[in-house]
């Protein structure tokens, strides 16, 4: 698609050393990351920079603060993966409810109680994938109004405590900012009901771990699944096999078809925005 449009490719990958990358965006006026870290010394190492696209949805591995002073557009890719990480999600409300498949007897789904933290692309898929297992979904989102929620069939809350407090089930989707990291703490896991499970697949600087990990001591019913390991994984793991599962890396987004959707996504919003000026996916 770049490259049909008259522009030069020039392929990054799978690299340790970050001079690396350095070396790589001196002349360039267009980024595609995933993972990559752009940070003010890659800003200010590509001197024709002028847009960065993250092929997903979180960008908090762009500095935009420093994109902004160099006059660099920032953009993200909603959406696009947005059916995948809400598949691994239903899957790990799966195995939290029949006990990591240890052979005992689990629980059913159907009729229980599930909660969306954050209804946003990710968080509407769940709901959609969910009614398929006939639970009860309720949603809070501090900023999507309640109309909205409601007219997909979801009853909407009024806050993140009086959705923990009436679900067993939360599938968390908030991004990491200044208001939400740590957010995710002691207080408010203590209204869960019994036999309650948190998912999360967001970002786990939103988890508060030294309050989960007090949590996890007092209640032993409780389980936590992650697709982002916790800085304290391997303790977690140690303490609470039966109840604590993390994948070996963040893999929400890593299907073949979530992977093609934001890359084409990413390479279609460059290209736009040198044609048309098209800024629509603009973060900063």
């Amino acid at each position: 698609m770049i490259e049909s449009a008259g522009y030069t490719v020039a392929l990054l990958e799978k690299y340790t050393e970050k001079q690396r990358l350095l070396t790589a965006v001196a002349d360039v006026d267009a980024i595609i990351i995933r993972s990559d870290i752009i940070d003010k010394e890659v800003i200010a190492a590509a001197k024709n920079l002028k847009i960065v696209v993250r092929a997903g949805a979180g960008y908090d591995n762009v500095d935009l603060t420093a994109a902004t002073a160099a006059k660099v557009v920032v953009m993200n890719t909603p959406g696009q993966n947005s059916n995948a990480v809400a598949e691994l999600a239903l899957g790990m409300i799966v195995y939290a409810a029949r006990n990591f498949y240890d052979g005992s007897s689990g629980t059913e789904l159907k009729g229980k109680r599930l909660g969306i933290h954050a209804y946003g692309n990710v968080g509407r898929n769940v709901a959609r994938i969910a009614k398929g297992f006939e639970m009860e979904i309720y949603a809070y989102d501090a900023f999507c109004p309640s109309e909205i929620i409601e007219k997909d069939g979801v009853r909407s809350l009024a806050s993140a405590e009086e959705l923990y407090r009436t679900c067993q089930y939360v599938s968390l989707h908030i991004p990491a900012t200044a208001e939400t990291k740590n957010s995710i703490n002691r207080t408010l896991l203590e209204k869960l009901p019994a036999r309650a499970a948190l998912i999360n697949t967001a970002r786990k600087e939103v988890i508060n771990e030294a309050e989960l990990e007090q949590f996890m001591e007092e209640r032993q019913d409780f389980k936590y699944l992650t697709d982002i390991a916790p800085n304290n994984d391997m303790l977690l793991k140690e303490k609470f096999p039966k109840c604590y599962f993390a994948t070996p890396k963040k893999i929400g987004a890593q299907t073949a078809e979530a992977n093609n959707n934001a890359g084409i996504a990413a390479a279609s919003q460059i290209v736009d925005f040198f044609k048309t000026g098209n800024r629509k996916f603009q973060v900063n």
